[in-house]
Order: structure tokens, then sequence, then C-alpha cells
């Protein structure tokens, strides 16, 4: 039998997680952001729960090429464009739209070979200061792009800095409307955070929702994932391969970080950093046993964990662990949101950082819904 540990991808809360932005979104068109292997659950896992989308938006040719193969033909994005000449190539062949974000990118066009013009997103630098034109220079990139005979339909975006927090949006869009306004051009400016909390300013042509689609709340701890209506896809979940009974005083793990004070019953769970489980998580992380919610005592291993059983005085050799998502014994949600915290980083990080030794499960295309 293989290690007990799993990962599952919930496909009807995809959907309906892709329908909530839809709903913020209000006229927008909206792209599915799948970078990153699809936030680490898979790009060819996640595309029956997303293919209601408008466009795929995404990081790099490899991942077109995955979209494409699996049936797509609508828009896909290049969110960072191209890196080189010669991709150009391939956009061409795989009908891509592309951003350009700098005077390279425009010179790699410019030289290139095409009998069909290229859709591209032109990303204006509205304060974020990592890619994108400064507005005193998007006017003339601008003009520069209209001029070539390799470009078609140019459309205009820009990326929020803080939508998730209180300094908000209302600096970086007053820029990007001030030097876009004489400018013809679909607009794409909202993030997850944005389509969330600012949906009528920013709502514009695309809505560009990435992690809100995969059930992390944007600005958590402010909001979590419930508060905006969004169902957890990825679920991580393991069994329980011992139970342990501590005396008082005696301690747990490497280091000894924890002593018991009392009697105690531990299980341990066949999970650890290895798997991508967080090492910094430490005594507290919350975690569910047969759905039942109780938390981890003292220090992760490689391929362990151990956890309090004092609320789940039923559990035993084989009993169920959700690290995040979703009980399959009792539907109880654990968030991804919660262990992050604990961990000292975010759900993004999580979601990516399952390692390849963990298996996918795929639930059917109803589940969940």
């Amino acid at each position: 039998m293989p290690r007990p540990i799993l990962a599952t991808v919930h496909t009807g809360a995809l959907r309906h997680n892709l329908e909530r932005a839809r709903r913020s979104a209000l006229e927008a068109r909206v792209w599915a952001v799948v970078k990153a292997n699809a936030y680490g659950h898979g790009i060819e896992r996640v595309y029956e729960g997303l293919r209601g989308a408008d466009g795929f938006a995404l990081l790099d040719l490899a991942e077109a090429e995955r979209v494409r193969a699996l049936g797509w033909r609508g828009p896909v994005l290049l969110l960072e464009g191209v890196f080189d000449a010669r991709d150009l190539e391939l956009c061409s062949r795989l009908d891509l739209w592309h951003t350009v974000h700098c005077d390279e990118q425009i010179d790699m066009l410019a030289a290139h070979k095409t009998l069909k013009p290229q859709r591209v997103f032109l990303k204006m630098n509205s304060g974020m200061n990592r890619l994108g034109f400064t507005p005193e220079r998007f006017g003339s990139a601008w003009t520069r792009l209209n001029a070539l005979t390799q470009v078609d339909e140019i459309s205009l975006m820009t990326h929020f800095s803080d939508a998730d927090g209180a300094r908000g949006i209302a600096h970086q869009l007053a820029t990007f409307e001030r030097a876009t306004r004489d400018l013809p051009g679909e607009r794409s400016i909202a993030n997850s955070a944005a389509t969330l909390r600012h949906a009528e300013q920013t709502r514009g042509d695309w809505v560009r929702p990435g992690i809100l689609l995969y059930g992390s709340a944007p600005d958590f701890p402010e909001h979590d994932a419930a508060h905006w209506q969004l169902q957890p896809t990825m679920t991580l979940s393991t069994q329980i391969i011992s139970v342990q009974t501590l005396r008082a005083g005696d301690t747990i793990g490497y280091g000894s970080r924890f002593t018991a004070q009392g009697p105690l019953t531990i299980g341990i769970a066949a999970v650890g950093y290895a798997d991508g489980y967080p090492r910094h998580c430490d005594s507290g992380t919350p975690v569910l046993v047969n759905g039942v919610r109780t938390h981890m005592v003292g220090r992760v291993s490689m391929d362990m964990i151990t956890v309090d059983l004092t609320n789940v005085p039923d559990a035993k050799f084989g009993s169920e662990v959700t690290l995040w998502g979703k009980s399959a014994k009792t539907g109880a949600v654990l968030p991804i949101d919660e262990v992050a915290k604990a961990a000292g980083t975010i759900g993004y990080e999580l979601m990516c950082a399952v390692a390849q030794r963990v298996p996918f499960a795929d639930p059917a295309p109803t589940e969940g819904q």
C-alpha cells in the first residue's frame, strides 16, 4: 500500500469560485490565472473546473502549450510576455496574447516576421515597481506598438500592490487613468483582491483573479474565505499511523520543543516538510482529525507530525487527518490561510509547495456541486 498522504483537487469548488469572481466582475470578462502550474493544483486537474472562464492567463510557453493541448481555443495570455525573440514564433503558432512591459519586447516584435499581427497587453508600472512602463513613457510605448504591422489590438493593463490592504488602490488607479485617458484599448487592472474589494472601480474589460479561484482569501486575515463565499479547491490529507500515550514531563520530537503538562494522547500523522507541509508550523497549528478540529504539538519532521488527540478520543491507526481543505469524513473545512498564518506565510506558498512525492487524486467533475 502507498503512504496514505493525498492531495485532492475539488472541481466543483473551482467552478463555484470562478462564478464568485464573475459575480464581482459584473460585465467584465474573466481570465482564469493558472500560472505556477495552477497554483500547485496542476493545469490539467483544474481545467474542467475553470473552462467556463473567458480566457487563461499564465506565465510561460510550456504552460500555454498545455492549455492548448487540453483543447482550449479561446484567449491565452502570457502575463510576463516573451523572454526571447524566438518565443514570438510560438506565440504566432499557438495564437497567444502577450504582455509587453519593456522596450526590449517592443524591439523583438519590430524584428519579428509574421503574417498574422499579434494581440498585446501593454503594461504600466503605476506604483508596483516591478514590470511595466512608467506613466511618463506609457504613451510613447503605445505609439511605438501601434506603428508596428506585427501588432494588432493593444490592450492596457497594470497591477495593484495594495488592493488587499489599507492603502488601497486609489493612488495607482488615478495614475493609470490619467496616463491612459486618451488611449484606446481594453483595460485589465483587477487582481483577486481588487475584484472582490474594489469591483466598481476596477472591473474594466478583463479581470485577472488568481488566488480567489483556489479558495484562499486575498486579504486574509482581515477577511477569510467564508466571508467571500469561497470554497477550498485543494485538500491535503493523510492518516494517523501511530498513537502514543504520554505522561506529565514527556517531550515530543526533535529538540523536545513540547512538554506534556499531564497525561496526553497524541497521534502521529504521515506528513512532513518533505511533503510540502511547512516546517515553521509549531505547536498550536490547527489540523482536523476525523473532521474534528485539534492542533499540532511539537516540531514538524521530514515525514511526520504529531497532533493532540484530546478532543478526538475515538482516533486510532488509520484515522483521517486533514492538513488543510475539506474533511472527506465530515465535510468540515480547515482553511489553508489559517495553516499558512501559523507558518508565517500565505496560502499561495502552501499550494505551490506541495512536493512531487505527494500523489493527487482527481475528483469526479461533478464533485462539490
